[in-house]
Protein backbone atom coordinates (compact mmCIF):
# COMPACT_ATOMS: atom_id res chain seq x y z
CA UNK A 1 0.00 0.00 0.00
CA UNK A 2 2.91 2.28 0.55
CA UNK A 3 4.49 1.80 -2.72
CA UNK A 4 1.23 2.66 -3.89
CA UNK A 5 0.63 5.62 -2.24
CA UNK A 6 4.13 6.93 -3.01
CA UNK A 7 3.83 6.24 -6.93
CA UNK A 8 0.82 7.84 -7.31
CA UNK A 9 2.43 11.10 -5.46
CA UNK A 10 5.51 10.91 -7.27
CA UNK A 11 3.27 10.66 -10.30
CA UNK A 12 1.03 13.61 -9.69
CA UNK A 13 4.33 15.46 -8.73
CA UNK A 14 5.47 14.71 -12.52
CA UNK A 15 2.80 15.83 -13.83
CA UNK A 16 2.53 19.11 -12.27
CA UNK A 17 6.23 19.57 -13.28
CA UNK A 18 5.69 19.61 -16.48
CA UNK A 19 3.81 23.14 -15.97
CA UNK A 20 5.68 26.64 -15.97
CA UNK A 21 7.18 27.89 -12.77
CA UNK A 22 5.16 30.63 -12.86
CA UNK A 23 2.20 28.84 -12.97
CA UNK A 24 3.37 26.79 -9.51
CA UNK A 25 4.17 30.47 -8.13
CA UNK A 26 0.88 31.55 -8.69
CA UNK A 27 -0.62 28.66 -6.86
CA UNK A 28 1.72 28.73 -3.89
CA UNK A 29 0.84 32.26 -3.67
CA UNK A 30 -2.84 31.16 -3.26
CA UNK A 31 -2.09 28.62 -1.06
CA UNK A 32 0.11 30.48 1.08
CA UNK A 33 -2.71 32.81 1.74
CA UNK A 34 -5.08 29.96 3.03
CA UNK A 35 -2.40 29.10 5.07
CA UNK A 36 -1.86 32.52 6.56
CA UNK A 37 -5.24 33.68 6.64
CA UNK A 38 -7.91 30.22 6.58
CA UNK A 39 -5.70 27.96 8.32
CA UNK A 40 -3.36 30.40 10.90
CA UNK A 41 -0.86 27.49 9.89
CA UNK A 42 1.11 28.24 12.81
CA UNK A 43 0.63 32.26 12.10
CA UNK A 44 1.08 32.08 16.15
CA UNK A 45 4.52 30.63 16.04
CA UNK A 46 5.66 32.86 13.38
CA UNK A 47 4.98 35.75 14.48
CA UNK A 48 6.39 34.95 18.40
CA UNK A 49 9.22 33.89 16.93
CA UNK A 50 9.50 36.85 14.86
CA UNK A 51 8.55 39.65 17.63
CA UNK A 52 10.74 37.97 20.33
CA UNK A 53 13.56 37.57 17.49
CA UNK A 54 13.94 41.91 16.78
CA UNK A 55 12.73 42.91 19.92
CA UNK A 56 12.59 47.09 19.92
CA UNK A 57 10.69 47.07 16.80
CA UNK A 58 7.25 48.75 16.21
CA UNK A 59 4.60 46.79 16.04
CA UNK A 60 4.78 46.94 12.24
CA UNK A 61 7.88 45.07 11.59
CA UNK A 62 6.96 41.27 13.13
CA UNK A 63 3.49 41.20 11.02
CA UNK A 64 5.91 42.55 8.12
CA UNK A 65 8.18 39.97 7.85
CA UNK A 66 5.33 37.25 9.09
CA UNK A 67 3.37 38.46 5.77
CA UNK A 68 6.83 38.12 3.69
CA UNK A 69 7.48 34.66 5.28
CA UNK A 70 4.45 33.44 4.10
CA UNK A 71 5.13 34.73 0.18
CA UNK A 72 8.44 32.94 0.71
CA UNK A 73 6.71 29.56 1.95
CA UNK A 74 4.43 29.09 -0.54
CA UNK A 75 7.58 30.04 -3.25
CA UNK A 76 8.73 26.87 -1.42
CA UNK A 77 6.05 24.81 -2.17
CA UNK A 78 6.13 25.89 -5.68
CA UNK A 79 9.76 25.21 -6.22
CA UNK A 80 9.50 21.79 -4.37
CA UNK A 81 6.98 20.59 -7.27
CA UNK A 82 8.49 22.09 -10.00
CA UNK A 83 11.63 20.57 -8.78
CA UNK A 84 10.51 17.26 -8.26
CA UNK A 85 9.56 16.38 -11.54
CA UNK A 86 12.20 18.72 -13.43
CA UNK A 87 15.24 16.37 -15.40
CA UNK A 88 18.83 17.42 -14.42
CA UNK A 89 19.39 19.41 -17.94
CA UNK A 90 16.04 21.91 -16.94
CA UNK A 91 17.56 22.51 -13.20
CA UNK A 92 20.60 23.85 -15.07
CA UNK A 93 19.13 25.40 -17.86
CA UNK A 94 16.39 27.44 -15.24
CA UNK A 95 19.06 28.83 -13.24
CA UNK A 96 16.91 28.52 -10.09
CA UNK A 97 20.61 28.39 -7.48
CA UNK A 98 23.56 29.61 -8.47
CA UNK A 99 27.05 28.97 -6.74
CA UNK A 100 28.90 32.15 -6.03
CA UNK A 101 32.43 30.66 -5.31
CA UNK A 102 32.98 26.94 -5.88
CA UNK A 103 36.65 27.17 -5.62
CA UNK A 104 36.15 27.84 -2.11
CA UNK A 105 34.54 23.79 -1.18
CA UNK A 106 36.95 22.51 -3.85
CA UNK A 107 39.97 24.37 -1.57
CA UNK A 108 38.82 23.09 1.58
CA UNK A 109 38.23 19.70 0.50
CA UNK A 110 41.48 19.33 -1.18
CA UNK A 111 43.62 20.43 1.59
CA UNK A 112 41.35 18.28 4.51
CA UNK A 113 40.56 14.70 5.17
CA UNK A 114 37.09 15.43 4.48
CA UNK A 115 34.60 18.30 4.45
CA UNK A 116 31.79 19.09 7.08
CA UNK A 117 29.46 21.72 5.34
CA UNK A 118 26.96 23.22 7.79
CA UNK A 119 23.65 24.47 6.29
CA UNK A 120 20.48 26.28 7.20
CA UNK A 121 16.61 26.74 6.71
CA UNK A 122 17.43 29.76 4.98
CA UNK A 123 16.55 30.29 1.34
CA UNK A 124 14.79 26.94 -0.33
CA UNK A 125 16.53 23.76 1.28
CA UNK A 126 13.94 21.50 -0.64
CA UNK A 127 15.88 22.46 -4.22
CA UNK A 128 19.28 21.44 -2.56
CA UNK A 129 18.91 18.00 -4.05
CA UNK A 130 20.20 19.90 -7.79
CA UNK A 131 23.60 20.88 -6.10
CA UNK A 132 25.45 18.70 -8.54
CA UNK A 133 23.83 20.38 -11.22
CA UNK A 134 24.23 24.13 -9.89
CA UNK A 135 27.82 23.47 -9.20
CA UNK A 136 28.54 21.71 -13.01
CA UNK A 137 26.59 25.15 -13.90
CA UNK A 138 29.78 27.38 -12.60
CA UNK A 139 32.34 25.38 -15.37
CA UNK A 140 34.23 24.95 -12.34
CA UNK A 141 36.01 22.20 -11.01
CA UNK A 142 34.63 20.68 -7.77
CA UNK A 143 34.68 17.91 -5.29
CA UNK A 144 30.41 17.22 -5.16
CA UNK A 145 30.06 13.33 -6.88
CA UNK A 146 27.05 10.68 -6.00
CA UNK A 147 29.85 8.45 -4.28
CA UNK A 148 31.26 11.48 -2.61
CA UNK A 149 28.18 13.65 -0.94
CA UNK A 150 26.18 12.74 1.95
CA UNK A 151 23.11 15.03 2.75
CA UNK A 152 21.71 14.18 6.40
CA UNK A 153 18.21 14.38 6.76
CA UNK A 154 15.25 13.37 9.41
CA UNK A 155 13.25 10.77 8.62
CA UNK A 156 9.44 11.87 8.57
CA UNK A 157 7.09 10.32 10.80
CA UNK A 158 4.86 9.79 8.22
CA UNK A 159 6.41 6.61 5.67
CA UNK A 160 4.12 7.86 2.84
CA UNK A 161 5.60 11.43 3.23
CA UNK A 162 9.09 10.20 4.20
CA UNK A 163 9.43 8.21 0.88
CA UNK A 164 8.40 11.05 -1.50
CA UNK A 165 10.08 14.31 0.05
CA UNK A 166 13.23 11.37 -0.04
CA UNK A 167 12.58 10.88 -3.32
CA UNK A 168 11.60 14.49 -4.14
CA UNK A 169 14.84 15.95 -2.95
CA UNK A 170 17.06 13.27 -5.10
CA UNK A 171 15.20 13.13 -7.86
CA UNK A 172 16.99 15.77 -10.47
CA UNK A 173 20.43 13.59 -9.88
CA UNK A 174 19.30 10.49 -11.68
CA UNK A 175 19.82 7.22 -10.59
CA UNK A 176 21.82 6.23 -7.26
CA UNK A 177 20.86 9.72 -6.08
CA UNK A 178 19.46 8.41 -2.54
CA UNK A 179 22.80 6.67 -1.94
CA UNK A 180 23.56 10.41 -1.05
CA UNK A 181 20.89 10.57 1.77
CA UNK A 182 21.96 9.20 5.13
CA UNK A 183 19.37 9.60 8.09
CA UNK A 184 20.45 11.53 11.04
CA UNK A 185 20.24 8.70 13.56
CA UNK A 186 22.76 6.80 10.95
CA UNK A 187 24.93 9.78 10.20
CA UNK A 188 27.48 9.73 13.01
CA UNK A 189 28.23 6.01 12.97
CA UNK A 190 28.75 6.30 8.87
CA UNK A 191 30.85 9.29 9.42
CA UNK A 192 33.28 6.98 11.83
CA UNK A 193 33.03 3.81 10.03
CA UNK A 194 33.84 5.94 6.32
CA UNK A 195 36.61 7.59 8.33
CA UNK A 196 39.08 7.09 5.36
CA UNK A 197 37.09 8.17 2.64
CA UNK A 198 37.31 11.67 1.50
CA UNK A 199 33.71 13.10 1.55
CA UNK A 200 31.81 15.71 2.18
CA UNK A 201 29.01 16.01 4.48
CA UNK A 202 26.06 18.35 4.62
CA UNK A 203 24.21 18.79 7.88
CA UNK A 204 21.18 21.40 8.55
CA UNK A 205 22.27 22.49 11.67
CA UNK A 206 19.81 24.87 12.73
CA UNK A 207 16.65 22.41 13.67
CA UNK A 208 16.23 22.34 17.34
CA UNK A 209 17.85 19.03 19.27
CA UNK A 210 16.26 15.67 18.68
CA UNK A 211 15.56 13.89 21.89
CA UNK A 212 17.72 11.24 20.90
CA UNK A 213 20.47 14.03 19.62
CA UNK A 214 21.46 15.56 23.17
CA UNK A 215 21.66 19.34 23.20
CA UNK A 216 24.62 21.75 24.03
CA UNK A 217 23.40 25.22 25.64
CA UNK A 218 24.56 28.07 22.93
CA UNK A 219 23.87 31.21 24.59
CA UNK A 220 21.43 33.57 22.69
CA UNK A 221 20.68 33.25 19.64
CA UNK A 222 18.15 36.01 17.60
CA UNK A 223 17.78 37.42 21.30
CA UNK A 224 16.74 34.08 22.84
CA UNK A 225 18.48 31.47 24.66
CA UNK A 226 19.08 28.28 22.26
CA UNK A 227 19.98 25.04 22.64
CA UNK A 228 21.64 23.41 19.80
CA UNK A 229 23.08 19.66 18.22
CA UNK A 230 26.60 18.84 18.90
CA UNK A 231 26.86 15.90 17.12
CA UNK A 232 28.19 17.14 13.66
CA UNK A 233 30.43 19.18 14.95
CA UNK A 234 32.42 16.63 17.29
CA UNK A 235 32.88 14.39 14.63
CA UNK A 236 34.08 16.70 12.36
CA UNK A 237 36.77 18.24 15.56
CA UNK A 238 37.62 14.24 15.60
CA UNK A 239 38.27 13.52 12.10
CA UNK A 240 40.13 16.85 11.46
CA UNK A 241 37.31 18.05 8.66
CA UNK A 242 37.46 21.23 7.19
CA UNK A 243 33.96 23.52 8.20
CA UNK A 244 32.31 25.61 5.54
CA UNK A 245 28.93 27.82 6.46
CA UNK A 246 26.60 27.22 3.31
CA UNK A 247 24.40 30.45 2.66
CA UNK A 248 21.56 30.11 0.66
CA UNK A 249 20.05 33.90 0.14
CA UNK A 250 17.33 34.55 -1.90
CA UNK A 251 17.88 37.20 -4.48
CA UNK A 252 14.62 37.64 -5.63
CA UNK A 253 11.64 35.24 -7.07
CA UNK A 254 12.73 32.50 -8.81
CA UNK A 255 17.16 32.83 -7.90
CA UNK A 256 18.73 31.90 -4.90
CA UNK A 257 22.63 31.77 -3.89
CA UNK A 258 24.57 29.93 -2.67
CA UNK A 259 28.22 31.54 -0.84
CA UNK A 260 30.12 29.41 1.10
CA UNK A 261 31.98 30.78 4.12
CA UNK A 262 35.00 29.27 5.69
CA UNK A 263 34.68 28.37 9.35
CA UNK A 264 38.27 26.55 9.95
CA UNK A 265 40.11 24.51 8.08
CA UNK A 266 40.91 21.74 10.46
CA UNK A 267 37.85 21.21 13.06
CA UNK A 268 40.57 19.21 15.32
CA UNK A 269 42.44 22.98 16.36
CA UNK A 270 38.96 24.21 17.38
CA UNK A 271 36.37 22.90 20.28
CA UNK A 272 32.56 21.77 19.04
CA UNK A 273 31.26 24.64 21.29
CA UNK A 274 33.55 27.17 19.31
CA UNK A 275 32.18 25.88 15.44
CA UNK A 276 28.83 26.20 16.77
CA UNK A 277 28.98 29.12 18.08
CA UNK A 278 30.65 30.54 14.77
CA UNK A 279 27.62 29.03 12.77
CA UNK A 280 24.59 30.55 14.84
CA UNK A 281 26.89 34.07 14.78
CA UNK A 282 26.83 33.54 10.79
CA UNK A 283 23.13 32.04 10.69
CA UNK A 284 21.85 35.09 12.88
CA UNK A 285 24.04 37.32 10.20
CA UNK A 286 22.09 35.90 7.43
CA UNK A 287 18.83 36.41 9.44
CA UNK A 288 19.12 40.04 9.48
CA UNK A 289 19.88 40.74 6.47
CA UNK A 290 17.04 38.87 4.99
CA UNK A 291 14.73 38.40 7.57
CA UNK A 292 11.44 36.20 5.69
CA UNK A 293 14.37 34.15 4.25
CA UNK A 294 14.18 31.72 7.48
CA UNK A 295 11.85 29.07 8.30
CA UNK A 296 10.09 30.94 10.86
CA UNK A 297 7.57 28.46 11.15
CA UNK A 298 9.74 25.66 12.65
CA UNK A 299 9.88 25.67 16.72
CA UNK A 300 12.89 26.21 17.37
CA UNK A 301 12.22 27.75 20.50
CA UNK A 302 10.52 25.07 23.01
Amino acid sequence: MKKLWVNILRGLIWLMARLPLKFHYFMGGILAWIAKNVFRYRYSVVLTNVARSFPGNDYKFPKKVTDDFYTHLGEIAAEFIWFGGSSYERVIRKGLVKVTNPEVLTEYFDKSPSTTILSTHCGNWEVLGGIFAYFDATGKRHPLTKERLRVVYKKLSSAVSDEVFKRNRAYPIGEGGEQCLVESTNILRYAISHRNEKMVYMYPADQAPYRYAGKHFIGEFMNQPTNAMQGSMGVACKLSHSVLYMQMKRVKRGLYEITFIPICEDASQMTPEAILRRYYDLLEEEIKETPANWLWSHKRWK
